[in-house]
């Protein structure tokens, strides 16, 4: 029976990224396994968005060649929908008129803490990374 995850990734790449990997797994996990998946990425989260720190992240643990990389393909192609945190992304220099540093071909819904609540209300199952 498919549910409608809300999958929310806020954990600093730097501080723990182990768990972020843990994030991204699960989420594609979840669209692999049939789920309508809204995925948010806020806070220091955000980065794993930016094309070349995922790239490198991977190997901050020692994971599989091009993991996280195929986490993100499948998130991109399979999720519902791909919201990020304006505000968080701002911090890193990044905004939607400037956007060169995001991973090519995600279609990302910019939004805040109103996006966060209305995509956790309507959702059956939500999970923080």
């Amino acid at each position: 029976m498919s549910k409608h995850f809300f999958i929310k990734l806020v954990t600093s790449p730097d501080v723990d990224p182990f768990k972020c990997i843990v994030g991204l797994g699960c989420t594609a996990q979840a669209i692999n396994d049939g789920h309508k998946v809204d995925v948010f990425f806020a806070a220091a989260a955000v980065q794993l968005l930016h094309a070349e720190y995922v790239s490198d992240l991977g190997k901050t643990i020692d994971a599989a060649p091009n993991m996280c990389q195929g986490f993100i393909e499948t998130i991109i192609n399979g999720a519902n929908n791909i919201y990020c945190s304006t505000a968080s992304q701002a911090y890193y220099g990044v905004s939607q008129d400037s956007s060169e540093a995001l991973i090519d071909g995600i279609n990302l819904h910019w939004s805040g803490p109103a996006g966060v609540i209305a995509l956790a209300s309507d959702a059956e199952v939500a999970l923080t990374y």
